[in-house]
């Protein structure tokens, strides 16, 4: 009787066991330990890491990538403007008093790098080689050294060798040399890893995580890396000693070993649908530049309005890139003078197109063109800006004949680009022809007859037109290594001709009369915890934006 007894209680007790394990489980399982490391497939964390590259928000509320950046950033540059009065240069991201008082602006590709891939890449490269899948390392390493680049030519000096260190809260800064230097090292690493073809290698399964920039093609990747290094030498363009130190071989080199057709080009891609992040953070849907209107530099450039340039050639692009007034014709904002510098039938339509100038909506349909669709592919880097670094280093060394030639592509791969990856809603009477691209190449006010006619002038503002928009970054870095107002040996004017800069009151108090070089690092991270290194860079005073970073002294 006893023995029969035990059984049963044991028995029980094993139940209880068991189904304690299998609640502790579930539980488990549905509330994992976040201090401890989860394990995903790297497949799904690739996605995110593209998304990043543009506009990306986490669940925190978070949001990184160069796009939001770029509307801001495209008013030193001139490429837009909004419809705010005594737009004051200078002081986004300003720390201090008001105006911009704690503020986040310009710091998005501080994140994106720290944060929105940070981590994330890491996770990529260390999983990855675990697991012997040597594409998704190399696609990780390439990433990194994208990071590296596009901070520090944006932000100057910045964490590089603490930039992962757990166990610190407060992070030294390194120099902008070290991190080129360490640029194009990682560019190296990265290449050879995609050159493998072991382990666990396979294009269908990085397409898996890569649907949405390269499907998967490592060859493409490969491309961009090198197109990474050719942008690392030809940033330091504006140096004395570009020539002679082999930086234009370089940036040759890596030029042509990059994207070479419109095939290659670095687009991230969107699906479009009834939420924010699947669609174009400039497109209609997501409303984020309804005050956004062109800038009178832009419009007269491409319009044959500015005087020194270019002069009397309306640019069939104009179609796609621009809008319209009242008037039919393209005119724009001077960016610190907002809506009062134009007059009413001279108001540029927004980019969305809607039939009141002043409007900040869009149309009831999606009626925009270029970049500025729900659905439109947001380049990170094209055929076209690689024959530009071409010619700009060619010119540079004095070799006229391959500056023209790659200048000539440059502009030919642009139309090509517009007229196949951003051909919708183009009026059958605007759009691109065969015959009017031919007609534009072949005037000699564009295309010179002959290698002693090209200028830097024109390779840099034909470069400026074909980075319209998606380029503000690349572009910026080009307007600052020739400091804005650099003259044309040439020409004896400006390099960007007719150009002018704010000046005197335009500038924000704190600039001291000097103009921007530099974004300051993210407030929500740097100015919060970060002091002492801030204090040591001087980082915290008011004219810090205005200091050149290395590329450009």
């Amino acid at each position: 009787m006893k023995n029969k007894m035990i059984k049963p209680i044991f028995f029980l007790g094993m139940i209880s066991i068991v189904f304690a394990s299998s609640c502790k489980k579930k539980i488990d399982d549905a509330y994992t330990n976040p201090n401890s490391p989860v394990r995903v497939p790297i497949e799904s964390i690739l996605p995110g890491v593209i998304g990043g590259f543009t506009a990306f928000f986490s669940s925190a509320g978070t949001g990184y990538g160069v796009q939001a950046d770029g509307i801001l950033l495209g008013r030193y540059i001139q490429y837009w403007g909004t419809q705010t009065n005594a737009e004051l240069y200078g002081q986004m991201g300003f720390p201090g008093s008001p105006p911009g008082s704690a503020s986040d602006n310009t710091g998005g590709l501080w994140a994106a790098v720290y944060y929105g891939h940070g981590g994330n890449v890491n996770r990529i490269i260390d999983w990855g080689t675990e697991e012997g899948k040597w594409d998704y390392v190399g696609v990780g390493w390439a990433i990194r050294a994208w990071g590296w680049l596009e901070l520090t030519n944006c932000y100057g000096d910045a964490i590089l060798k603490e930039a992962f260190n757990t166990s610190l809260t407060q992070f030294k800064y390194d120099t902008q040399q070290e991190f080129y230097d360490s640029c194009r090292v990682i560019c190296h690493r990265s290449l050879s890893y995609l050159n493998r073809t072991d382990g666990a290698v396979s294009q269908a399964n990085l397409a898996v995580g890569d649907a949405f920039f390269y499907n998967g093609d490592v060859s493409k990747w490969k491309k961009f890396v090198y197109g990474i290094l050719a942008r690392s030498y030809i940033s330091l363009s504006g140096k004395a000693n570009f020539v002679s130190s082999g930086y234009a071989d370089s940036a040759i080199k890596y030029a042509n070993l990059s994207l070479t057709t419109n095939a290659d080009n670095a687009l991230v891609k969107v699906s479009g649908g009834l939420t924010s992040a699947v669609n174009n953070y400039f497109g209609p849907f997501r409303g984020n530049i309804g005050a956004i209107r062109q800038s009178a530099y832009i419009a007269d450039l491409m319009s044959g309005n500015n005087t020194q340039a270019f002069t009397g050639v309306a640019d069939p692009r104009s179609h796609y890139m621009l809008r319209q007034n009242l008037n039919g014709t393209y005119k724009g904002f001077t960016p610190w003078l907002g809506s009062g510098g134009v007059s009413a039938n001279d108001y540029p339509r927004n980019f969305w197109g809607h039939p009141t100038p002043s409007s900040t909506l869009a149309p009831t349909a999606d009626s925009a063109r270029y970049l500025y669709q729900n659905t439109s592919p947001w380049p990170m880097m094209t055929a076209s800006e690689m024959q530009f670094i071409v010619a700009e280093a060619a010119i540079r060394k004095g070799d006229n004949a391959t500056a023209l030639t790659a200048y000539t592509n440059a502009i030919s791969l642009n139309f090509d680009m517009l007229t196949t990856t951003y051909n919708q809603n183009i009026p059958a009477a605007l759009a691109i022809t065969p015959a009017s691209k031919a007609s534009y190449l072949s005037n000699t006010a564009v295309v010179p007859a002959t290698p002693a006619g090209l200028t830097l002038t024109r390779i840099m503002l034909q470069k400026y037109i074909a980075l319209y928009a998606w380029g503000v970054q690349q572009t910026w870095t080009d307007m600052r290594k020739y400091h804005y107002t650099d003259i044309d040996p040439a020409t004896g004017n400006q390099v960007y001709a007719a150009f002018t800069p704010p000046s005197g009151t335009n500038l924000i108090a704190s600039n001291n009369g000097k103009l921007v070089y530099r974004c300051r690092p993210r407030y929500n991270s740097e100015y919060l915890y970060n002091i002492p290194e801030l204090t040591r860079l001087g980082a915290l005073a008011g004219d810090y934006n205005t200091v050149k970073p290395w590329f450009a002294e």
